[in-house]
């Protein structure tokens, strides 16, 4: 993979009430991840003596994530334009689909929510928080407690169970958490490391806990539903899959030839699935190393925000994907070992197979659903996922059997 090139970023400020201040040059920042606030407030702050707030992005150079010039909406505590500030004629537009961290004082809100969970825990700030990530799918901030870390998280509606999940599975390899109110989570930060170089004894362990949740959770799965979680089941993921693939021109006509047989098929796919005898149940949406946390003895699986309902191998694919290549047929036997102890005469690698493209496919419905709920400025960030997906779903179907 080409590395990304380097990220130049500019800031349109404005002040916690809304005020058009102006923009600051542009300055290039450490990182080219555009979802990094991070790196964009140690920048502002280094170079021109400023405290901001990300709030969102507002264009982008690329037409795909990452690195580049990109332009954010910052919020600045200032109430006059520092010296140096550049005129900015761009529109400040409303947008229904706009996420309340995204607004002026709509980071402040959060904050002062997260302090209100910690008082009442008899906690208390003691040190200035520390925004991690503003884009459209969450905000992320690292605040001090004391001697403890914990984690702020606000996300949209479309991953709002994420709190009302990690709460239904507490006690189990998931966050620790101290308050949730809607879509915003206050969590005890976990012991450990994020697990992205982790050895094929890990990858196993982190297999093994997933099927655990979803051997119990397959008992609950109405509450599950309940919970707001989507309904990734046969009916409900066929008709989402042939809406992709109807919503997206930019598929060849070999591709889109193979995907419309694919979902004609997928009644008769889905029967044979059921055959191989394992259940619907808890699905975690976005299962891969770097959504875990812990050491060589724990771990706790993150980011459930992507969870739903549906068959548990929807998790398999990504998670082989991301293996070293020596790790993924050891990682197969060990989750098909797993599903035959949980439920003794399934048949897990015939399911695996027979569900790789609906996984694949699967992926590009989330992509579209992501589109369907941001507002127009942050779409460079998912654009292209949906036709990547889904002409990947195509060549899967074209080179196997099933």
């Amino acid at each position: 993979m080409l590395p990304h090139p380097p990220r130049v970023v500019r800031l349109v400020l404005v002040t916690a009430r809304g005020e058009l201040l102006g923009a600051l040059p542009p300055y290039p920042v450490a990182t080219p991840w555009w979802q990094d606030a991070q790196a964009v407030v140690q920048g502002a702050r280094e170079r021109f003596g400023l405290q901001v707030t990300v709030l969102r992005m507002l264009a982008a150079e690329l037409p795909a994530p990452h690195g580049g010039a990109v332009t954010y909406l910052a919020e600045a505590e200032i109430d006059a334009p520092p010296p140096g500030l550049e005129p900015w004629r761009g529109a400040l537009d409303d947008h229904p689909l706009r996420q309340p961290w995204a607004r002026p004082g709509g980071p402040a809100g959060d904050l002062a929510w997260a302090d209100a969970v910690l008082r009442d825990r008899g906690l208390a700030r003691t040190a200035p928080a520390e925004q991690v990530r503003s884009w459209n799918l969450s905000s992320l901030w690292r605040l001090r407690a004391g001697d403890q870390t914990v984690w702020l998280k606000h996300v949209p509606p479309f991953l709002g169970h994420e709190g009302a999940v990690i709460a239904r599975l507490s006690g189990g390899p998931v966050p620790a958490l101290l308050g949730h109110d809607g879509r915003r989570i206050l969590m005890l930060e976990i012991p450990g490391e994020d697990l992205y170089e982790a050895e094929l004894p890990v990858r196993e362990r982190l297999v093994s806990l997933l099927v655990g949740l979803q051997r119990d959770a397959s008992r609950k799965v109405d509450e599950l539903l309940s919970l707001g979680l989507p309904d990734w089941r046969a009916p409900a993921l066929s008709r989402l899959i042939a809406d992709v693939v109807g919503r997206t021109p930019e598929l060849s006509a070999g591709d889109r030839a193979t995907l419309d047989s694919f979902v004609d098929g997928l009644p008769e796919r889905f029967a044979r699935l059921a055959e191989a005898g394992l259940p619907d149940t808890l699905v975690h949406g976005d299962f891969h190393v770097g959504n875990a946390r812990g050491d060589a003895t724990s771990a706790v699986l993150l980011d459930w925000g992507d969870s739903g309902v549906g068959h548990p191998l929807l998790d398999q694919p990504a998670f082989l994907d991301g293996a070293p290549p020596g790790a993924v047929e050891p990682l197969r036997s060990s989750w098909s070992r797993a599903w035959r102890a949980a439920i003794p005469g399934s048949d897990p690698e015939r399911a695996a197979e027979l569900l790789a493209p609906v996984a694949a496919a699967r992926q590009a419905t989330i992509y579209r659903k992501f589109l369907d709920d941001i507002e127009p400025s942050e779409h460079p960030y998912h654009a292209r996922d949906p036709a990547a997906w889904l002409a990947r779903t195509a060549a899967m179907v074209r080179s196997r059997s099933c």
